[in-house]
């Protein structure tokens, strides 16, 4: 519900609301789908698909990161003024970002309805990566809510990374571009949890390594978050 509240609240007084988030990033795939496209040589049917996935799934994973670090300082006065738990603020943060991936997602319904690709039942794996995908985002909103709290230029550092993720992350690009230097994009944990979603909506399998390194990447992040938010959580309404 504070989720949603949040939402009416930035488009208040707006016609299409949230759906202005959809028409936006639809004309940017619409448009640099056909540049890019044209540019790398690439079938443009295929890659505007290609392209439209990956960049979906991107902002959802970039709005889990960036909204995270805001989410106890966003929250300052529900801390100090309510006994609500404190991960009903993480959860707020990812909830939002759902919302906005549901509204987004209506642009890849629209462009897989338009080329048809090839599905099987490996498309039902889809909805389980979006979920692992959540799982991290509420993780990584408890651990860098916490550390933005206490350390104010962390939300900072963190975008100018997420800015910089976004060009060394296969979104644009494919991984087989690279050649010789494929381990740019195996080594980034983000291209594989955007695979789990990419991979089955296009038809493709999702390669084993990706679950892999999805897998061993959420224990790893919960394992610290658990870690950190345990010993430090009492002291967070004194830092907001």
């Amino acid at each position: 519900m504070l989720a949603w509240l949040e939402i009416k609240h930035r488009y208040r007084r707006s016609l299409l609301g949230p759906l202005w988030l959809t028409i936006s990033t639809a004309l940017f795939i619409g448009g640099m789908g056909s540049l890019y496209g044209t540019l790398l040589g690439q079938s443009r049917s295929h890659y505007i698909h290609y392209l439209a996935i990956g960049l979906v799934v991107w902002i959802f994973i970039a709005g889990l990161i960036n909204d995270g670090c805001q989410a106890f300082i966003a929250a300052e006065g529900f801390i100090k003024q309510t006994s609500l738990p404190l991960t009903v603020h993480a959860l707020r943060v990812v909830w939002r970002n759902f919302l906005i991936l549901a509204h987004n997602f209506i642009i890849i319904i629209l462009v897989s309805a338009y080329f048809m690709p090839s599905w099987d039942w490996g498309l039902l794996t889809a909805p389980a990566g979006i979920l692992l995908i959540a799982l991290n985002g509420l993780a990584l909103s408890l651990l860098l809510g916490l550390l933005s709290a206490r350390f104010r230029d962390i939300p900072q550092i963190v975008a100018s990374l997420v800015q910089l993720l976004f060009f060394v992350t296969p979104i644009f690009w494919r991984p087989e571009m690279l050649a010789t230097h494929q381990w740019v994009a195996e080594w980034n944990p983000v291209f594989h949890f955007i695979e789990l979603v990419r991979a089955p909506i296009l038809g493709n399998a999702v390669p084993i390594d990706s679950w892999r390194v999805a897998l061993t990447v959420t224990v790893l992040v919960w394992f610290v978050t658990l870690t950190v938010f345990a010993r430090f959580r009492a002291r967070i309404a004194y830092w907001t």
